[in-house]
């Protein structure tokens, strides 16, 4: 018996070996047949993106830098001069990343397809997706790529200046003394010249440390079966991932390179914000100090930093980066106006690895997409067959050149669809989010990362404060129309929804000010890269649905004359 259990894990162990390797050459030549093909439309479509709008980039961004009333004259002067230089990284980063990317891209996402592959569990299948997997559908995402790149230059970035130049004016206007200007320009360089190379050779020193620290965890893994190893059918996969596991620290080092760039210039804000020069010298040294104990905390090393670690700031605010935007806006509301830290650099870090099934139950952000966007064409579906909305204001959206056209379905559309799943989340007692087909999105499974922080807390809070002040349904009604037509009055008083308008001057301006945040939610949803090509495709939907439906009225109405005529 256990010689037969020996030779049945011998021979399970030499299919999974020579899976491994098949796999391995299979990617391979496939990753050099489509990698090429793959990289060229990314780099020649990005590149040719960036050098195209950079001349409409530089006249948006100095016309809002003309007409902001913010910043004193002084202030926007010194801008003005320093727009060069940042204009200078943009593209010279912008163009650098694009060629990594596509090669990256171009190379090893047909070679990770085909490891992918190994998940499904009929053998036919295996080979069937490890032959196919990787092929048009890599040709096909870099043209997703080029376009969703395409959408942030033209659209979100435009959209981002323009919200700039409309937002109200504050108290306080940002004012620059010409004796700053050196001191700022000074600290800056001095940032440049400290943080790049100490950055770097800190990344350099511990990177030894961290390929095999990964090694380490990864090889351990793989002989007592945890964490990416549990699944036989996840090992190939793995053992992918342990021979690419030195690009992954060369990526970290470049990663440090790139981000001591903006972490040095940003001392020159220091210095502004500070009125200080010795504050600004201050934040670079301490910066060094930062990075050293980030990372020692990411490799496990030893607490602390043998840096010096001054403090930089007059006022010194401690608290967790995870809970700072739900601090800021459950103050108010508003995002506060509180100077940001400079950001630290991200490493990957070699912690242990979770199971498959234990990853599995992890709400992915492809989900929550899939819920919003259906969520918008179930809801718009409604809306067109009460005559709520019109196919005109379909086609308005797809012509509209800026924010402020076709505004009924680009923010009221998403904010109406979004309303209606808070409420839903309220009314089930949920801990979070409730999405379509019953998932549910708290703060134990929604994707962990720092762009959903950004907007999973502040919609928590939201949530909390429309499930305190108990909106009743003639309020949430009014709500509505509030969020779908906002300043459209005709529009509001041509729906007949059963809504009434508050008479409590507070009880109106609680509703206002939750529509006014979910507004602003929204239109910062609409920035993302994915968002306007997945909303894009929504509206062609909803415009295929609204021709179906005519065409189904036409021959009923006629049939229906016909028969009275007779």
């Amino acid at each position: 018996m256990d010689l037969s259990q020996t030779w049945s894990a011998g021979l399970k162990a030499l299919y999974v070996v020579f899976a491994f390797c098949s796999a391995l050459f299979l990617g391979f030549l496939k990753g050099v047949l489509v990698g090429p093909v793959s990289a060229l439309i990314m780099i020649i479509g990005n590149v040719g993106i960036i050098l195209g709008l950079f001349p409409a980039h530089v006249a948006w961004t100095i016309y809002t830098l003309i007409k902001i009333d913010r910043f004193d004259v002084p202030l926007k002067v010194a801008i003005l001069f320093g727009l060069p230089a940042l204009f200078g990284i943009w593209l010279g980063l912008s163009i650098a990343g694009s060629v990594l990317v596509g090669l990256g891209y171009g190379f090893f996402t047909p070679w990770v397809s085909t490891f992918e592959a190994f998940r499904h569990g009929n053998e036919l299948k295996k080979f069937k997706h490890c032959v196919i997997d990787g092929t048009w559908g890599t040709v096909k995402g870099s043209c997703t790529v080029v376009r969703d790149f395409a959408d942030i230059c033209y659209h979100s970035y435009p959209i981002y200046l323009k919200e700039l130049r409309e937002s109200p004016a504050s108290e306080e206007v940002k004012t620059l003394r010409l004796i700053h200007v050196p001191a700022c320009i000074l600290v800056g360089v001095l940032g440049l010249m400290v943080e790049i190379p100490l950055y770097t050779a800190i990344a350099v020193v511990k990177s030894p440390y961290m390929l095999f620290k990964g090694w380490y965890r990864l090889i351990h893994d793989l002989i007592s079966r945890e964490g990416p190893f549990l699944e036989v059918a996840c090992i190939p996969i793995a053992g992918l991932t342990i021979l690419m596991w030195p690009i992954v620290v060369v990526g970290s080092i470049l990663l440090t390179l790139v981000s001591s760039i903006f972490v040095g210039l940003y001392a020159a804000v220091v210095v502004y914000q500070e009125r200080s020069f010795k504050r600004g010298v201050t934040y670079v040294i301490a910066m060094v100090a930062e990075f050293d104990e980030y990372t020692n905390d990411w490799l496990y090393l030893r607490e602390g930093t043998i840096f010096p670690k001054p403090h930089y700031r007059k006022k010194v605010v401690s608290q967790p980066s995870e809970l700072s935007v739900r601090g800021r806006l459950a103050a108010g509301g508003k995002l506060s106006s509180a100077p940001m830290e400079a950001p630290a650099m991200h490493m990957p870090s070699a912690a242990n690895s979770r199971s498959v099934r234990e990853a599995i139950h992890e709400v992915k952000m492809v989900q929550i997409w899939g819920h919003m966007m259906r969520s918008c064409e179930l809801r718009a579906k409604q809306l067109l067959d009460a005559e709520v909305i019109t196919p005109s204001d379909l086609y308005e959206w797809l012509k509209s050149e800026n924010s402020n056209e076709g505004c009924i379905i680009g923010v009221g559309l998403p904010c109406y669809s979004f309303l209606h799943t808070l409420l839903c989340s309220i009314r089930s007692n949920s801990a979070g989010l409730l999405l379509l087909d019953d998932v549910e999105v708290t703060y134990l499974n929604r994707p962990h990362d720092k762009l959903m922080d950004w907007f999973f807390n502040p919609i928590m809070v939201l949530k909390e404060q429309v499930k305190v002040i108990k909106l009743e349904e003639s309020e949430e009604r009014f709500l509505e129309k509030v969020l779908l037509f906002r300043s459209n009055t005709q529009r509001m008083e041509a729906w007949d929804n059963g809504s009434l308008i508050p008479q409590d001057a507070l009880r109106a301006a609680q509703i206002e000010g939750i529509s006014r945040r979910m507004i602003g939610m929204m239109r910062g949803v609409s920035k993302f890269p994915t968002y306007r090509r997945r909303f894009h495709q929504v509206v062609k939907n909803l415009i295929t649905y609204s021709i179906q439906k005519e065409s189904t009225i036409a021959p009923s109405s006629i049939e229906s004359t016909s028969i009275e005529d007779v």
